[in-house]
């Protein structure tokens, strides 16, 4: 017999999870204590492999400070073009925010105050990624 494969919607919003509470700096034990549960319960959470009720993903998106719908972004099927390059859902996103270097860069990123330097900050990536292909 075979084992049942989590449902991919369920995947999808647990990697949200992960994400959103990773992001934030938080732990597994810790959201697992504001929820009262225990990490283990989280870890099933953020796997797909146990599926989250709707109250207690309104708790999780309370605690994590995202509405609901942020855990249905990007949904698996749906694609977003970045610069021409078509990118499943949010896989692009968990991909680089689960590297050490995703994580470095968007916490250093977010302490800049000025938003304009942001956005400089983000021309100039651009601008390294471009010299960086024509190299190539």
């Amino acid at each position: 017999m075979s084992k049942k494969q989590p449902n991919p919607i369920d995947v999808h919003v647990g990697s949200r999870i992960r994400l959103r509470r990773t992001m934030l700096g938080m732990s597994q034990e810790k959201l697992g204590e504001a929820l009262g549960i225990t990490f283990q319960q989280v870890q099933k959470y953020e796997k797909g492999t146990n599926r989250v009720g709707a109250s207690r993903l309104q708790n999780i998106a309370a605690i994590l400070g995202v509405p609901v719908a942020f855990f249905f972004e990007d949904v698996p099927g749906e694609t977003s073009g970045v610069d021409g390059m078509q990118e499943t859902g949010s896989a692009y996103v968990v991909n680089f925010l689960s590297s050490a270097e995703g994580m470095q860069l968007n916490r250093a990123f977010m302490k800049i105050p000025d938003q304009k330097v942001r956005r400089r900050v983000i021309e100039l990536v651009k601008a390294l990624a471009e010299d960086g292909n024509r190299e190539e």
